[in-house]
């Protein structure tokens, strides 16, 4: 489908050819032309001035989309969302995300002000749908919501399920790495044993070992016990 071409066109006039070049190497799963080549907060500002109009309403439902900017204000329109409305909105949205720079934006600050039990039952049920999803980012999208909200206690199971994945997908790996190296930097005793025991495929163990060496959180001597 094609976006609202209003939509399009001011995506087109934020146009910075040189943001474009520098863009294009860090995306390699996004073919170049579609990369229109719009900075982040040019994109930010613009999702803030178009929410909750009929434009907005209009290009959230118009999926897929063809530009990776266009991927990218779905995701800052989506983060304006709440409650129902927001995880109706990932579940349309989420199987369409095919790099990791749409995934890794997509925050929703829902997410840190739903304190209670129930809206914390909820988002651990959409996390545990979300990890078995066959779609690789929306699986990447559910790790990093696991390590940004799920992370204050180390749950034995939710370690063990990510260390049992065995993917073959780069990007997934980076992912587990990225949880399981802010994992030890957050609880070291109760996740040493996975760097230690040959629960973490290579790839991934690799990745985090090399994330944990240059965090500033762990100490020489925890850095040491890696090697």
């Amino acid at each position: 489908m094609n976006a609202p071409c209003s939509v399009v066109d001011a995506l087109r006039e934020m146009a910075d050819p040189k943001y474009k070049a520098f863009q294009a190497p860090l995306l390699p799963t996004v073919e170049k032309d579609r990369i229109i080549g719009v900075r982040m907060p040019h994109l930010r500002k613009y999702a803030k001035s178009i929410k909750n109009t009929p434009l907005s309403a209009a290009f959230l439902v118009d999926l897929p989309h063809f530009y990776y900017e266009e991927q990218n204000l779905h995701a800052f329109l989506i983060m304006e969302l709440e409650g129902h409305r927001l995880y109706e909105a990932l579940d349309a949205f989420l199987p369409y995300v095919d790099n990791w720079g749409t995934c890794d934006s997509l925050r929703p600050p829902y997410f840190k002000k739903a304190k209670d039990e129930s809206a914390r039952q909820e988002l651990r049920q959409r996390i545990d749908g979300w990890l078995s999803s066959p779609h690789l980012y929306t699986r990447r999208f559910a790790i990093e919501m696991l390590m940004l909200h799920f992370l204050e206690i180390p749950r034995k199971g939710d370690l063990d399920r990510l260390a049992a994945v065995k993917s073959e997908e780069y990007y997934e790996q980076m992912m587990l790495a990225w949880y399981f190296a802010e994992a030890l930097c957050r609880h070291y005793d109760a996740v040493l044993p996975y760097f230690l025991e040959g629960r973490l495929c290579d790839p991934v163990l690799k990745m985090a070992k090399r994330k944990a060496f240059d965090s500033l959180k762990l100490n020489e001597a925890q850095k040491a016990a890696l090697k």
